[in-house]
Order: C-alpha cells, then sequence, then structure tokens
C-alpha cells in the first residue's frame, strides 16, 4: 500500500506545480492563442478593406483605434465616445470576444455603436483577429 501512496503523493505534487504554473496571464495568452489560427496576411487585407473606414490600429476615427485591445475592458480606451451599452457591458476583449463582435456586434452587445457585419465568414474572423493579436500589442 505504501507504493500506491507515493504514488498519489507524486502525481498530487505535480498537479499543484502544474496550477501553480498556470497564471492568469498564462491562461488569457493560451486562450487567445488556442482560439485563433488564421492568417495574420490575410487578416490585415481584411481588416482595411473592411474595417479601415472606420478604425486605425493607432489613431480613433469614426470607431475607436486598436491599438492595446485585447485584456481592455470595452468602452475604456480614452479619447473615443462609445456607447453607454459597451461601456457598462462588462467585455474584456480576448480572441473569443473580437470573433463575437465581428460574427454580429449588436447581439453581443445590443444598443452599441457598431451596426455593420463585417465577418460572417468564420475563416475571416480568424484572419482579422490574427492579424488584430499581431499588430495591437
Amino acid at each position: 500500500m505504501e507504493p500506491e501512496r507515493a504514488s498519489i503523493r507524486a502525481f498530487v505534487a505535480a498537479l499543484l506545480a502544474a496550477c501553480a504554473a498556470f497564471t492568469p496571464d498564462a491562461a488569457r495568452a493560451a486562450g487567445n492563442a488556442a482560439q485563433v489560427a488564421g492568417d495574420a496576411a490575410r487578416g490585415q487585407e481584411l481588416y482595411t478593406a473592411r474595417c479601415g473606414a472606420c478604425h486605425s490600429i493607432d489613431d480613433h476615427g469614426a470607431g475607436p483605434r486598436h491599438r492595446g485591445l485585447f485584456q481592455r475592458r470595452a468602452g475604456s480606451e480614452p479619447g473615443y465616445d462609445f456607447s453607454p451599452a459597451l461601456r457598462q457591458s462588462g467585455i474584456v476583449w480576448s480572441a473569443q470576444k473580437v470573433d463575437q463582435w465581428l460574427a454580429n456586434p449588436n447581439a453581443l452587445v445590443p444598443g452599441n455603436k457598431m451596426v455593420v457585419q463585417l465577418a460572417n465568414d468564420a475563416r475571416d474572423r480568424a484572419d482579422i483577429v490574427a492579424y488584430l493579436l499581431k499588430a495591437t500589442r
């Protein structure tokens, strides 16, 4: 029975060590990486064509800038007048949330200012998100 207890203790110790190494930042990064297998180069083309009329990475336009987008609370970027609905949404931008936003912003946050659905196709969304993950750091 003693060898069995030693084996269980070793397993529990390894499990606790793995859990301790998995910080919230690591979890967010793993979630973003796991969810986005898109083509960032194609995403840049799509972003320019579909998003560029209102958005840019570094400057506010008709829509807010995207620099520093990921892990930022929705509606909190200084210098842009967000809708009350978006400011009060409680969303923190992740790859998954940006994907949902691109698919249907009004389903995610009813009453927001963005009334255009930019990417009905899952591949297009994955590519745009891959580009944003790379370009907005």
